[in-house]
């Protein structure tokens, strides 16, 4: 997975430097490489590596892989369970599948090893200190000094900050957020007799904290079993993992990990560049403020920052580098930043009135109908607010 030329990176331009191979980075690695520039991804972990997430794939992240992009799905889910904080809860179910279910380790490198094909690089177990756009370490305006902790520099006309919500090119941006969720996850083993009564079906609990909500994503002979609610509630939301657990007749199992991840959103007027410097994904505080999904989220930021990350390196002033950052923060806030809108909208009623949307996701078939399609990509909250005045105005008047 590393790199062969090292050690002369201190003298190598390369056109676009990628921080960080989850989604984010990984699709934006392979945007820039398929144009054809000189790609190299810089990511701290050895790979493959667990990260915690439910690992759901929607429509919207299908849509934006690679073309052959073969998914390692563990199931399909035709089915969902719905209950509210344990009770009332109902099945509803679809001929068509709903959405897939992947582990990230394995998905993760199958992004990087799609870019990798495209020509680009890929250095691992490598921390970014800082990126410097000007001072001594920078030769010239047109170039960017990513250092390495140790000291190593390397140079980029465009660098993509795609290294996680704790990022430390969101950081030098001075990305800004508004919502900060904790989740917690357990990756339980269990006999196939239980393995068999979940295949096919997941279940989503709406929690008793506002604005939480738990899971079950069946994959194979492991149960990823997880919730999340706001920063500050970690007691409650660990006692709500761990009721849920004994609820769902799952407390004799014993994890083969248990992990904690925090989830942060953008505020509508954080930056997305700065200079010749992109931020995509977590990086960006890009996700869904209501299910806090990210998958599609950084697929689709990735690629798009990739894309203009080229653009960016073919600048040859501050002027032209500039109008082509603020395109792509146009790009992203024009899609991502609608469904965002319409997603804290969501969550606002969620907070409030939980039972509201149980009854109506569960007793409504167009409710249901509309979390069917949006997870299947055939629309998204903002298609579905903006397109049907139905939705827009009963929206509208629970906001009230």
């Amino acid at each position: 997975m590393s790199s062969e030329n090292s050690a002369d990176d201190a003298q190598y331009v390369w056109d676009v430097v990628v921080v960080g191979a989850g989604p984010a980075g990984a699709s934006a690695a392979y945007a820039a490489a398929v144009a054809g520039r000189r790609v190299l991804v810089l990511e701290k972990a050895e790979l493959p590596r667990y990260k915690t997430c439910g690992g759901g794939i929607i429509g919207p992240s299908r849509d934006a892989l690679p073309p052959g992009f073969e998914l390692p799905f563990r199931d399909r889910v035709h089915a969902v369970t719905f209950s509210l904080d344990g009770k009332f809860a109902r099945t509803r179910r679809s001929k068509q599948m709903l959405f897939g279910l992947i582990n990230r380790p394995e998905f993760d490198q199958r992004l990087v090893e799609h870019a990798q094909k495209a020509g680009a690089e890929v250095r691992t177990g490598v921390t970014v200190a800082r990126v410097e756009q000007h001072g001594s370490v920078v030769p010239d305006r047109r170039t960017v000094a990513v250092v390495l902790q140790g000291g190593e520099t390397v140079l980029a006309r465009a660098v993509v900050g795609a290294d996680g919500s704790a990022s430390r090119i969101g950081a030098h941006v001075g990305v800004k957020l508004d919502q900060v969720d904790l989740g917690l996850e357990a990756e339980i083993p269990v006999p196939r007799s239980v393995a068999e009564d979940w295949a096919g079906r997941a279940l989503i609990d709406w929690g008793p904290m506002p604005g939480s909500y738990g899971w079950v994503f069946p994959k194979g002979d492991t149960l990823t079993v997880g919730v999340i609610s706001a920063r500050g509630e970690g007691s409650a939301t660990k006692r709500y993992l761990e009721d849920f657990i004994a609820r769902l007749g799952l407390a004799g199992f014993e994890p083969s990990i248990s992990s904690g991840h925090l989830t942060r959103c953008r505020s509508d007027d954080s930056p997305l560049s700065r200079g010749r410097v992109l931020v995509c994904g977590d990086a960006a505080g890009l996700l869904e403020p209501w299910t806090r999904e990210g998958i599609s989220f950084a697929l689709r930021s990735g690629r798009l920052a990739g894309e203009w990350a080229v653009r960016i390196g073919e600048a040859h002033d501050a002027v032209d580098a500039r109008r082509q950052a603020l395109n792509y923060a146009f790009a992203v806030k024009a899609g991502l930043g609608v469904e965002m809108s319409v997603g804290r909208r969501m969550l606002t009623l969620f907070e409030r009135r939980p039972g509201v949307l149980h009854a109506a996701i569960t007793g409504f078939r167009p409710a249901w109908n509309a979390f069917a399609r949006i997870t299947r990509g055939s629309t998204t909250l903002g298609e579905l607010v903006r397109n049907h005045p139905l939705a827009g105005r009963a929206l509208s008047a629970l906001d009230k």
